[in-house]
């Protein structure tokens, strides 16, 4: 994913590097984090291959249905940006019938070993995509409309905002929603700004996460974490807008 190069120096809530198991209402996750995966240029490593706190706040925001309302039978998601795809599996779980997890090609082998280890090889693939790029064109026009697109934890760098509208504006149609989950960092908001910018109005929504997220090892509550949707310039919103927090 574009965030992984350049993600800050800041850890994942745990620093543990191995197999993790999550419970997402009830529904079974396994994970594989990696901590020798590069970038093949640069030799950072890629800290998209962990799981980040606001993947987590999404996949159990995700299964809140009350609060959603969203039901993912026969839906058609991506997650950009997937990093070990924990949105998306738990997409798939709560019942989406195509799930395309995207991102850059050197985290590609790790979201298809999550695939595999939770079983979800007949609803769930795996496309390497740089976002702004056209690689997944031909993939898309075979997906038909898309109905979710997911994004957790890529709002920190605004250079690459550009590049994420593109993709957006060509996955979204009439129909489609989309979620962004995000520590709230001092360049969330600048993100945001550069998002708006190229045409996408951006409402908070509430993240009320319910009784079942309980996992201590995250610092997820309503004042550092939030859920936007991010609504393209061809759909209407009736939701309050968002607007930036100026100090």
């Amino acid at each position: 994913m574009n965030k992984a190069i350049e993600k800050s120096a800041q850890k994942p809530a745990t620093q543990f590097m191995g197999i993790r198991e999550f419970d997402i209402a009830g529904n079974r996750l396994v994970i594989h984090e990696l901590e020798d995966v590069c970038h093949p240029v640069t030799g950072r490593v890629l800290t998209g291959s962990w799981i980040w706190d606001s993947a987590l706040v999404l996949s159990h925001w995700l299964s809140n249905r009350e609060q959603i309302k969203f039901d993912f039978t026969d839906k058609t998601v991506v997650e950009l940006g997937a990093g070990a795809g924990l949105p998306g599996l738990t997409a798939a779980r709560l019942g989406a019938n195509r799930v395309i997890l995207t991102d850059i090609e050197p985290l590609v082998p790790g979201l298809k070993t999550n695939v595999e280890a939770n079983g979800l090889e007949d609803r769930v693939s795996v496309s390497q995509h740089v976002w702004g790029s056209d690689d997944f064109c031909c993939q898309l026009d075979e997906l038909g409309e898309v109905d979710l697109v997911l994004i957790s934890d890529v709002f920190f760098d605004t250079a690459e905002m550009e590049a994420l509208a593109k993709t957006l504006k060509r996955l979204c149609g009439k129909g489609t929603t989309v979620w962004a989950a995000s520590e709230l960092r001092p360049m969330t908001s600048e993100c945001l700004i550069e998002l708006a910018s190229e045409g996408f109005e951006i409402v908070e929504l509430a993240t009320q996460l319910g009784e079942d997220f309980s996992d201590n090892s995250t610092r997820a509550n309503s004042e550092v974490f939030a859920i936007f949707q991010l609504v393209p310039v061809n759909q209407e919103s009736d939701s309050e807008k968002w607007s930036p927090i100026v100090s």
